[in-house]
């Protein structure tokens, strides 16, 4: 991270954020004095636990570049590699690289910069388990430490998906709901398919249950187990949530609910009924919708199946204002993957899910949306389409972001409406 000069001199500029930490290097005698090795084993840890950062030794918090005598480099890297072995714990192995940056007076002075990545493991130090929250270390809440436990397979536990539902029965399932998964050339039992398809799972005392993903793609109402699996939509009269004057600042709102397949389609139909349609007059009257109806199927399909089902109290998001769209869903992306490399690759965090969605059939009703058959088609084209037919109508290219390191924000722009000479 940082790998050029300019960019590291320019962020050290801007200051500490979520991705940089900045310390200065003090001696007592022939030890390192500052940090305090349980202090750096803690941001180290934090840095791992996160999304990776770099740590700058030999930089103050006030961005001074105060250099590490060049015949205490050593010292100060042996320092910093037996603390990642002894204080943090599974130990971490940051990558230690020497270089030298300009002070205040244009001086190069010798520094250590440890790159530490997003780690596959859930550290300790002495801070207990920490993350980074913007230029800070916090402790995990208890919630959060087992999603991420769960997320980097410490525990190697089955996926969340997978997990079968404690109370749940048979009966809680409609059978024309998973009879859409059934293949007509295979005369399964009814628990044999469930088991197949990761709709059903023995529990810890061998009884055979729905599975989340079974719930929220074979029952009328999957809030009954898990109460935020629904989307929020909400259409604003103007370009903010705060009311304007005495006009009603809603124009619509509806909590969408039923199985997965059920709310993207449900909601396709709320932004249908709430965007603007524009006239246009040039070469024949033809409509100008504010928005691509393929882009955003691809979003919702995408939300409701990657988003993190285990977080307590997150619910998907939908917000129409007048020049935007904006989508939240909950759950922090794939270690592995950042928000721009979502266009070209492919990491599910909900295997039974998108599995299932990619055999789900839409209706002929609502075929036209999309040119597919089938809700999901697990090509991992999905991300482009929203981007480019997004960009073809409107002349804007959607966003992703994230937000909190919880919830993946896509901001679509809204098509221009014509001038009035058009």
């Amino acid at each position: 991270m940082f790998d050029n000069i300019a960019d590291l001199i320019e962020k050290i500029r801007l200051g500490e954020d979520s991705f940089l930490e900045l310390k200065e290097v003090r001696f007592a005698g022939h030890r390192v004095s500052a940090p305090h090795k349980d202090s750096l084993a803690d941001e180290l840890s934090a840095l791992a636990n996160s999304r990776g950062g770099v740590c700058i030794l030999g930089v103050d918090d006030t961005r001074e570049v105060l250099g590490i005598p060049l015949d205490r480099l050593d010292l100060v890297e042996d320092f910093v590699r037996q603390l990642c072995l002894d204080s943090i714990n599974p130990p971490l192995a940051p990558v230690i690289e020497r270089l030298t940056l300009p002070s205040t007076t244009g001086e190069q002075l010798p520094v250590l910069k440890v790159d530490v990545s997003s780690s596959l493991f859930v550290h300790r130090s002495p801070g207990g388990y920490l993350h980074r929250v913007g230029s800070a270390k916090r402790e995990m809440m208890p919630d959060y430490l087992a999603r991420l436990f769960q997320q980097r397979s410490q525990a190697r536990i089955i996926r969340f998906d997978e997990q079968p539902v404690p109370g749940a029965t048979f009966d809680d399932l409609s059978e024309a709901l998973w009879q859409r998964f059934a293949s007509p050339r295979v005369q399964d039992s009814r628990e044999v398919l469930l088991d197949k398809l990761a709709m059903a799972r023995p529990d810890a005392d061998g009884s055979i249950r729905p599975t989340i993903a079974g719930v929220l793609l074979a029952s009328q109402d999957p809030r009954r187990w898990l109460p935020n699996a629904f989307i929020q939509a909400v259409a604003y009269r103007g370009i903010t949530v705060l009311p304007q004057g005495d006009v009603a600042y809603q124009l619509d709102a509806q909590d969408i609910t039923g199985p997965l397949d059920a709310q993207v389609l449900d909601a396709c139909h709320f932004v249908r009924k709430n965007m603007q349609v524009y006239a246009m007059k040039d070469e024949g009257r033809h409509d100008l919708p504010s928005y691509d109806m393929t882009a955003v199927f691809e979003a919702l399909v995408n939300a409701v199946a990657h988003r993190d089902y285990s977080i307590h109290g997150a619910k998907i998001r939908l917000r129409m204002f007048a020049d935007r769209l904006e989508l939240y869903s909950p759950g922090a992306i794939p270690n592995t993957m950042t928000v721009e490399s979502l266009p070209y690759r492919q990491a599910a965090r909900n295997e039974a899910i998108t599995s299932l969605l990619a055999k789900c059939q839409l209706p002929e009703t609502d075929s036209a949306i999309t040119g597919r058959s089938a809700m999901m088609d697990k090509r991992g084209e999905g991300v482009q389409i929203i981007l480019d037919q997004s960009e073809r109508l409107s002349g804007n290219r959607p966003v992703y972001s994230m937000v909190d390191d919880s919830e993946l924000l896509l901001v679509i722009p809204a098509a221009t409406p014509p001038k009035a000479d058009e």
